[in-house]
């Protein structure tokens, strides 16, 4: 069945609740999008973020999931399915750092294997549930468009031997955008990665001294840390489909940081 043309499009958000995440969730709620938002905390704990989101005058959906979990995956798709019967957009920003970095010459298989079961197996299943679901959007509607965005970092190519695990996962996450741009642009969805560096939010908090000294000591190019804000700006453009025929591309949001200076 063709969607209405007055519908909203859908976006899912993974960790759309706090962070990078929420940051995305409020740009993408203000352009219009009715979302579905994704997080691992009781529903009550996060009521006021919810009605933040709501006050942009769009539906929000809350999805109670851990993407690491199959069950909760699939669950989450079927929620969405039920509550809009469509989706536009996925963007796969849930992930996490290491409980705590480690020399890659002392680092344990524990950590290892939990950042990828949730930086990189988790998106890369949901992404082909919801890929899955694009293209049959698009075979009941060939007008149907959609994005897939994952948020990586630049740790995809930034080498640090402390949290080799963090970096290994996120490289997962540049080639699987590769791939699902290969594989998703016959069925009218785009496929793009957006890399941050270092943002300012909780989960680099317990750095924000390092991170002050190295950026007033030049790291970045623009002299600032970067905000949730800069990120769900660019999640934006893509969403709404502002960046065409630019498939499989990487959207830096780094403050020139990985750019290459003498």
């Amino acid at each position: 069945m063709a969607q209405s043309k007055n519908a909203r499009r859908v976006a899912l958000i993974t960790g759309g609740t706090r962070g990078i995440g929420f940051g995305i969730s409020e740009r993408l709620a203000a352009d219009g999008f009715d979302l579905a938002v994704n997080g691992r905390r009781e529903e009550s704990e996060i009521a006021q973020t919810l009605d933040r989101l709501r006050a942009h005058g769009v539906r929000v959906l809350y999805c109670r999931a851990d993407v690491a979990d199959a069950p909760g995956r699939e669950r989450m798709i079927a929620e969405i399915r039920d509550c809009y019967g469509r989706l536009n957009v996925l963007v796969n920003n849930a992930g996490v750092a290491p409980a705590e970095r480690a020399d890659i010459l002392e680092s344990g298989e524990a950590s290892f294997d939990r950042l990828i079961s949730i930086n990189l197996k988790g998106p890369y299943f949901l992404t082909q549930l919801a890929a899955n679901w694009m293209a049959d959007q698009y075979k009941a509607d060939s007008g149907f468009t959609g994005a897939i965005i994952n948020v990586s970092s630049v740790s995809a190519t930034v080498v640090s031997v402390n949290r080799g695990d963090y970096c290994i996962s996120k490289a997962g996450i540049a080639m699987a955008t590769r791939l699902w741009a290969a594989r998703m642009a016959e069925f009218g969805v785009s496929v793009y990665e957006v890399r941050p560096g270092v943002i300012k939010t909780d989960m680099t908090a317990g750095v924000t001294e390092k991170y002050d000294r190295l950026i007033a000591e030049g790291l970045t190019v623009d002299p600032r840390w970067g905000t949730p804000e800069d990120v769900g700006n660019a999640v934006g453009v893509l969403a709404r489909g502002e960046l065409s025929y630019a498939t499989g591309s990487i959207i830096m949001v780094d403050g020139g940081l990985t750019l290459p200076r003498l």
